[in-house]
């Protein structure tokens, strides 16, 4: 058993300034099953592979309350949010997120309103000059969950709502300007979520059974309190807002069916498996969240490595995802790898890993796959001219995308 060095100089400059490729440009770097580094300060040591990914979400491993840095809390996540909860607290809470987010009709119902509001929207886009797809898609996502989720949206706040939803996810890992809107779009949308779920519990509002809304308003928490109007509030957003970033993943699936153009014809086709495999190839091939991050529970040993108690642990999200001891040719667009053989839970982890029921991965997985399935398969149905723009993905900015945005002219639907 050992500990490797750990640096003298803090990491956390060097972090902001090269993005994604600093923690996977350290493990490939490194002789040791770990990278140590510090990070504000304080001891980190980061892993990555399907075994990882176990040893991270084993709680009696690694933690996550208060793990979660206030900036992130602060924009991203919401205090008191199920990110930030361990154990029996954090199990009944994903209760209520499983019950809404992994049912088949539940997830079915979910598309269906996000579909039709695509639709309504790329009747539009025929219209105008140019579209920036990922703003659409942002306004489309926003209209469609809202409505599935109960919340009263009027049309006319559509776009200032998806600004502030896109907001939240696009400010949580920066400094600087992104980071201060993103902030203040979290004020204004808790304020909104909370005033609506005290009227909910007044009576002076009505949403339907079973919706998002009256689910939150109803929960009991481990202890049998319902939930505060403001914590409700950061989980409804917890709801709402993963949606919206599929954004994220529609500008992507653009950008690969321009480079990759081959990739049209079956997913045109509506060829389940490919269309699947296209999916889960974007979202292992283009970069969404980098690393997520706990607090080791106790003193710990990894492949010999000793982790300190109270130590910063990172899984090597993005990392992992382009490792070639798991996929041969990481640098490769190439949705066939997923129709060649079975991929591991936990050896695909842009949206981290674990079992989504008992652990800490994101409930709202299922729906992000499914949304984007149905949204790839609209957009290579649609025709459009793609003028020059900036399409660079910086992988220097957290979270990124197409510079551009991803600008479409001349939009009409296949003959």
């Amino acid at each position: 058993m050992r500990t490797s060095p750990l640096p003298a100089a803090d990491h956390t400059g060097s972090l902001l300034l090269e993005g994604y490729a600093w923690l996977p440009d350290r493990m490939r770097r490194a002789a040791s099953p770990v990278v140590r580094a510090r990070l504000l300060g304080r001891h980190t040591v980061a892993l990555r592979g399907p075994d990882a990914v176990r040893f991270f979400y084993d709680e009696r491993h690694v933690n996550r309350r208060e793990a979660v840095p206030e900036p992130v809390r602060s924009t991203l996540f919401g205090h008191g949010a199920i990110h930030t909860l361990d154990g029996e607290a954090h199990r009944v809470r994903k209760a209520m997120f499983l019950s809404l987010l992994t049912p088949p009709a539940q997830v079915a119902d979910l598309v269906e309103h996000v579909t039709d509001a695509w639709d309504e929207a790329a009747d539009a886009w025929r219209g105008q000059p140019e579209t920036v797809l990922f703003d659409e898609a942002a306004k489309v996502l926003t209209a469609g969950v809202c409505r599935w989720a109960g919340i009263p949206l009027e049309r006319d706040r559509t776009e200032a709502t998806a600004q502030d939803l896109v907001a939240l996810v696009d400010g949580f890992a920066t400094p600087g300007v992104r980071h201060w809107r993103a902030r203040r779009a979290r004020v204004r949308c808790e304020a909104w979520l909370a005033d609506l779920v005290k009227k909910v519990g007044d009576g002076e509002t009505e949403v339907p059974e079973g919706s998002a809304v009256a689910t939150v308003a109803d929960h009991r928490e481990a202890d049998g309190r319902p939930l505060d109007a403001q914590t409700a509030a950061v989980e409804l957003l917890n709801i709402v807002r993963p949606t919206v970033a599929v954004s994220w993943f529609v500008a992507f699936a653009a950008h690969a069916l321009h480079r990759w153009p081959e990739n049209r014809a079956p997913l045109r086709a509506a060829d389940a498996a490919y269309s699947a495999a296209f999916v889960h190839e974007v979202r292992r091939f283009y970069p969404f969240a980098p690393f997520t991050g706990g607090r080791a529970a106790a003193d710990l040993y990894w492949k010999g490595e000793h982790i300190p108690a109270g130590g910063l642990v990172l899984l090597d999200l993005y990392g992992q995802n382009h490792d070639a001891e798991l996929w041969g040719d990481p640098y490769r667009f190439r949705p066939e790898r997923f129709l060649e053989r079975p991929v591991e839970r936990d050896e695909l982890v842009p949206q981290g890993g674990d079992d989504p029921s008992t652990g800490h991965r994101c409930p709202g997985e299922a729906v992000t796959i499914a949304l984007l399935e149905a949204l790839a398969v609209r957009l290579s149905r649609l025709e459009y001219d793609v003028p020059v723009q900036d399409l660079t993905i910086p992988l220097r900015r957290i979270p990124t995308r197409p510079r551009s945005g991803f600008r479409i002219t001349g939009v009409h639907p296949v003959a």
